[in-house]
């Protein structure tokens, strides 16, 4: 009995983020959208010149609660950083408030369901195995991967390498350094932001697929991936 109540315990901070988050995406996103966000911009800066440190304290809270419930518009909270604090220390914020999200949906992830599942799959054969087996011996060098490829996720890079139970400081460093190209990029143009909505024009979201940054992040992600290939290469030299 004693047994079965430490396992509901254990499931308990993955339930309310999967909870919340469902709820989020049913009921919040018109409240967490870039309309939202124009609509009550002159408001939200007028706060952050009345107080600086307290406006960037509850913008740090809001950015941990929507990545850590996986709430729809990150994205949006990145601008909002951007727009109210500039590119620095917008930039700083935007990063700090991401990573702590990410840290806690991984620990919850983890604790929920991570080293169950990664123990079942250490003990079982097959190709669930051999993946498992690859990705730990580039650990450093996936994750850094999944930060830095634009198609990944913010949410697959969060929960999946709590399933693999990858250890927590690993998580946390490839997080906080993987993810500085692309919140550099959505900050500027969060700076930007106040002009393009006294216009009445949408931000260009898709700069980050522009060739003069999407190139440079590749560059990064062929540097992270060269581990993999040299291991490949080795294997099969002395195969």
């Amino acid at each position: 009995m004693h047994q079965i109540g430490a396992k509901i315990l254990r499931q308990v901070p993955l339930i309310v983020i999967v909870t919340v988050a469902v709820v989020g995406v049913v009921f919040l996103r018109p409240f967490l959208g870039f309309d939202a966000l124009a609509a009550h911009h002159q408001a939200l800066q007028a706060l952050v010149a009345q107080n600086a440190v307290l406006a960037a304290v509850a913008f740090l809270a809001a950015y941990v609660v929507i990545v850590a419930f996986s709430l729809p518009g990150a994205t949006i909270a990145t601008l909002a950083g951007g727009m109210l604090f500039g590119l620095f220390p917008g930039v700083l914020y935007n990063i700090i408030g991401a990573t702590i999200g990410a840290i806690a949906i991984f620990l919850a992830t983890r604790l929920g369901l991570g080293e169950r599942l990664a123990a079942r799959v250490d003990a079982s054969q097959g190709a669930v195995h051999r993946l498992k087996q690859g990705i730990d011996e580039n650990q450093w060098s996936v994750l850094f991967l999944m930060r830095l490829v634009p198609v990944v996720p913010f949410f697959v890079a969060n929960v999946l390498p709590a399933l693999l139970n990858v250890p927590l400081n690993r998580f946390a460093i490839t997080t906080l350094l993987g993810i500085v190209p692309g919140a550099v990029v959505y900050t500027s143009v969060g700076a930007g932001l106040g002009e393009v909505i006294a216009t009445g024009d949408q931000p260009d979201l898709g700069v980050i697929f522009e060739p003069h940054v999407l190139l440079p992040l590749l560059g990064l992600s062929a540097l992270a991936a060269l581990p993999i290939l040299l291991r490949a290469f080795r294997r099969e030299s002395r195969a």
